[in-house]
């Protein structure tokens, strides 16, 4: 008799939770995808009002990391979309990946998973009770799952600081996640707190508008020199008419806006499973419980990486749902504390001490860590070998996440071709206006790329790379 697929719970049907279900499939796995709206998308849908607990983007949001960079590892951005697309390509997008995968059909919409816990026999079956609620009906139902994945990112709770005197501000005070366009700010004085992607995106807007003060974001810059917005020191505090600052200047404001983050967690997790304090939590690769008995629970894509979280997101699914399936046996409880002590070490070397900076992983050195737990990682030095004009394109044009479908399982068969077209997707949405000599610079390209090859294979053959 043949055995039931394992089920798997996947929370979130937003950047993380779509690959989830994915990479389930994949394996042979049974997914079932729990969502708390009626769309997929997560914080990339924008809505506009704010809702609570749930993070959205502002209405002018533009992705910061290249299309290339930030798409699923076998299914490239259409080449029609911007480099640096709007929030609103980055929905199309989902909904591409989602139809073309037929997941949606794995989703339950509308359906808020309101518990999780160990079952009774879990330290056997490492199987979990999960409470979900229809949030049209009110009904509960009652559920068991042979794994979970949680996939609802790290933006929750508003981070709201208390400086004194805020109370006593008689202006508006908003936090980013509240904030969605520009309008009502015309004229005003603003005085944003933070300096991190949605400070520097709001700063930026504001600055157009605004009378303006306060950072990914290619126009600050500009606006900086120009004087529309002026870089100032922490906050000391408020006055009912402005802010004093720790310098001693002072600034008489309209408005405030907290771009201070926020405070994640997993309110719906028994707390035995694991915790979040201060936004700090104890987790192998980012992942795993270290001292769980069975490792059927990963929390995917909590993470603040520099680079894409969408394809890391997809590369930590990929290495759960193997482990899940029985392919991969992870290391002892004792060995990933060791790993989660080291990054913790190394992390408190390179960054300042604050809540934001708890989660912060390198994109291709982490990409490379879960890839080579999982089996899927590059081996350039075979692949120089076997296909030279292909690990050429690996070497020099930055490592996109089609690199993890060449070798190992759930290879796929269109990943060379999507590396070795990937620039023409960066350049069509540029060839507005074609001038006729393409052909010509292309022959010249050829050249240039020919002869690092030949450089690039002495160094290999006299071991030198």
């Amino acid at each position: 008799m043949e055995r039931a697929a394992k089920k798997v719970a996947v929370i979130g049907a937003g950047a993380s939770g779509l690959p989830a279900i994915k990479c389930c499939l994949d394996e042979g796995l049974e997914p079932v995808c729990f969502e708390r709206t009626d769309h997929i998308g997560g914080l990339w849908y924008y809505t506009t009002s704010a809702i609570d607990g749930q993070a959205c983007v502002m209405k002018s949001t533009v992705i910061n990391t290249s299309k290339e960079m930030m798409c699923y590892s076998d299914f490239p951005i259409p080449k029609e979309y911007p480099n640096y697309m709007h929030n609103t390509y980055v929905v199309k997008y989902f909904n591409l990946y989602a139809d073309h995968f037929d997941l949606k059909k794995h989703i339950r919409f509308k359906t808020e998973v309101m518990h999780v816990k160990k079952s009774s026999d879990f330290a056997s079956s490492g199987q979990w009770s999960i409470q979900v609620k229809d949030r049209d009906t009110g009904q509960t139902e009652d559920l068991l799952f042979d794994a979970v994945m949680i996939c609802t990112g790290h933006h929750a709770e508003k981070n709201m600081p208390n400086f004194p005197g805020v109370d006593d501000f008689k202006g508006k005070v908003v936090h980013s996640h509240d904030y969605k366009d520009f309008h009502g700010y015309e004229d005003k004085r603003v005085v944003v707190v933070g300096i991190g992607n949605s400070g520097g995106d709001a700063s930026v807007e504001l600055s157009r508008v605004a009378s303006q003060h306060p950072t990914i974001n290619d126009d600050l810059p500009n606006r900086i020199i120009s004087g529309s917005i002026k870089v100032k020191p922490n906050i000391k505090n408020f006055t009912e008419t402005g802010v004093v600052f720790e310098d001693g200047t002072k600034e008489d404001v309209d408005a405030v806006v907290f771009a201070t983050g926020y405070i994640f967690g997993f309110p719906f997790l028994d707390k035995s499973v694991m915790e979040v304090k201060q936004n700090k939590i104890n987790l192998y690769k980012y992942m795993f419980p270290p001292d769980l008995e069975k490792n059927t629970l990963c929390v995917i894509g909590c993470i603040q990486p520099i680079g894409a979280i969408m394809p890391i997101s997809e590369n930590q699914s990929r290495l759960f749902t193997r482990v899940v399936k029985g392919a991969v046996s992870l290391p002892s409880s004792s060995e990933m504390w060791s790993d989660i002590h080291s990054k913790s070490y190394n992390m408190a070397k390179q960054y300042v001490k604050s809540s934001r900076h708890t989660i912060q992983v390198d994109y291709v050195e982490f990409m490379d860590e879960i890839a080579e737990m999982a089996g899927h990682r590059p081996n350039l030095h075979a692949l120089i070998l076997r296909d030279p004009k292909l690990a050429l394109k690996c070497l020099l044009q930055g490592c996109t996440p089609y690199q993890y479908r060449l070798m190992g399982p759930n290879s796929w068969k269109g990943a060379r071709d999507a590396i070795m077209t990937q620039m023409d997707r960066v350049h069509y949405p540029l060839k507005t206006r074609p001038l006729g000599f393409e052909e010509e610079n292309a022959k010249g390209n050829f050249f240039l790329l020919y002869l690092v090859l030949v450089i690039v294979l002495a160094y290999v053959m006299y071991g030198l790379l």
